[in-house]
């Protein structure tokens, strides 16, 4: 069971107070950590009187929201073990709080629904299983079909790639972990980006990596957002980072495009300090206004996946780097992943040689998408600075006030469920920030998302939180 310090929590809190009772803040602020996955089910919370101290108020006030979140469920005191936080059972939003309107839209996820051509995929891939039926099932590198169709794609692309260069997993999230498994030891330091994909972060810190962020700049009406390539060489040259990772190619959240010229200088920094580098391609085929972004040259090992260009419910993702590097990460699948299901890569495998006409339709649906959520923004919340992305799946958008993690609590009272800006940091910052999927269709952003967005701001928004206490220290 994990255990998290009243240091470590009072960091995640970030400036938790607003304009209300210190204890409703507190609790709600706790249990937005659980929702958002900053704090993990079952973790043992810090005792009443040490959090007090680290956050400079009472203790009755943590003892009031330590019972609110009894009350609802999301804490439970459980023998030798101290106050434990987790999901009330039965609350698929984790929340125990009653919903504006009955239903939840869930923008948790930057996905789309199933493209069209899984079904058929699937259909013809039930008949291609029969030729697997007489082996053991067990295929802990990845169908041949399956590898050679993802090899196929590498080299139309430009880098040319053989099957023996493919490792099939269970999903991109997956690949990422493995990869940090396989090399990484407790203590070393990983390049990742801020704001970023966050469960890169975890995986990292699940073994024991130390995590060094380099800022991602976000992006405005008039221009994308880009990486702080100063930040970058200072950060490869102060830590010499085992291992950096990157989503160059309509990055997660901010939708940036990484240049170029900062691809080849990002390979010469990998390469002179000795860092394993890790791009994470899985949003660039996403392109709405323009080409897709060119591959990273061949030193990277590269990280895909089915799930956002065809479907979430297609564990599959794949590592694409040389033979050595494959077979050392295969080789660091646990017991518990003994190989990805079979079925599903088939059904991958038969679509991947369609992929570039699934993306036409799939860009303009997007483009629809994310065109008619602007717009209603804009029209609705005309003080947010949404930005224009040119790519990918989300907005990451500026809030006049520092109230991100707020207003996601307000939102879910409306019916939308949302993730905070500081998920997406290292340390909790990015209060002043929200990632909006434009996966909803338009319909649903005007009636719903939109609307609800607008009374969680009006409730919330024109208020910043009171600062917490500042502190000297002699």
């Amino acid at each position: 069971m994990p255990t998290l310090s009243a240091a470590g929590l009072a960091q995640l809190l970030g400036d938790w107070r607003d304009d209300g009772p210190a204890l409703r803040a507190l609790a709600d602020r706790v249990r937005l950590l659980l929702l958002d996955g900053r704090v993990l089910s079952g973790s043992r919370l810090p005792a009443e009187r040490e959090l007090a101290a680290a956050l400079g108020v009472s203790r009755t006030t943590v003892a009031a929201a330590y019972a609110r979140l009894r009350d609802s469920g999301h804490l439970r005191s459980v023998r030798g073990s101290g106050s434990v936080i987790a999901l009330p059972t039965g609350s698929p939003s984790g929340s125990a709080e009653p919903l504006a309107d009955g239903g939840l839209v869930n923008l948790t996820r930057a996905v789309l629904p199933a493209a069209p051509v899984v079904a058929d995929a699937a259909r013809a891939a039930a008949q291609d299983l029969l030729t697997h039926l007489p082996g053991d099932g067990y295929e802990l590198l990845g169908v041949p079909s399956l590898r050679a169709a993802v090899a196929d794609r590498y080299t139309a692309r430009g880098l040319p790639t053989t099957p023996e260069e493919v490792l099939v997993t269970l999903g991109a999230q997956h690949a990422v972990g493995l990869l940090c498994r396989a090399f990484l030891s407790p203590g070393d330091r990983v390049l990742v980006e801020s704001p970023g994909y966050p469960y890169a972060v975890d995986a990292a810190r699940g073994v024991g990596g130390r995590p060094v962020a380099v800022p991602v700049t976000a992006g405005t009406r008039e221009a994308p957002g880009d990486w702080d390539e100063e930040a970058l060489e200072d950060a490869f040259a102060r830590t010499r980072p085992a291992l950096a990772y990157l989503m160059p190619g309509f990055q997660n959240p901010t939708g940036a495009v990484m240049p170029t010229a900062l691809r080849r200088r990002v390979v010469e920094l990998a390469r002179r300090h000795g860092t394993r580098l890790v791009v994470d391609e899985t949003t660039n085929d996403l392109a709405l206004d323009g080409p897709v972004p060119p591959p990273f040259p061949a030193d990277a090992v590269h990280v895909g996946s089915a799930a956002k260009s065809l479907w979430g419910g297609l564990r599959i993702g794949w590592v694409r780097a040389d033979a050595a590097t494959v077979r050392h990460a295969a080789a660091h699948r646990t017991p518990w992943e003994l190989g990805t299901p079979v079925l599903e890569q088939l059904v991958v495998a038969r679509c991947l040689p369609q992929l570039d006409e699934v993306l036409l339709e799939r860009c303009e649906e997007l483009r629809q998408r994310r065109d008619a959520l602007t717009a209603e923004l804009a029209a609705a919340l005309p003080e947010w600075g949404v930005p224009h992305v040119p790519g990918g799946l989300a907005l990451w958008v500026q809030l006049p006030t520092p109230t991100s993690s707020v207003l996601a609590l307000a939102a879910q009272r409306h019916g939308v469920l949302l993730t905070a800006g500081p998920r997406f940091g290292v340390d909790g910052a990015f209060e002043r920030y929200l990632r909006l999927p434009f996966g909803a269709d338009a319909r649903t952003s005007r009636t719903v998302v939109v609307p609800a967005l607008a009374r969680a701001w009006r409730e919330t928004g024109a208020v910043a939180p009171i600062p917490r206490r500042l502190e000297v220290i002699v």
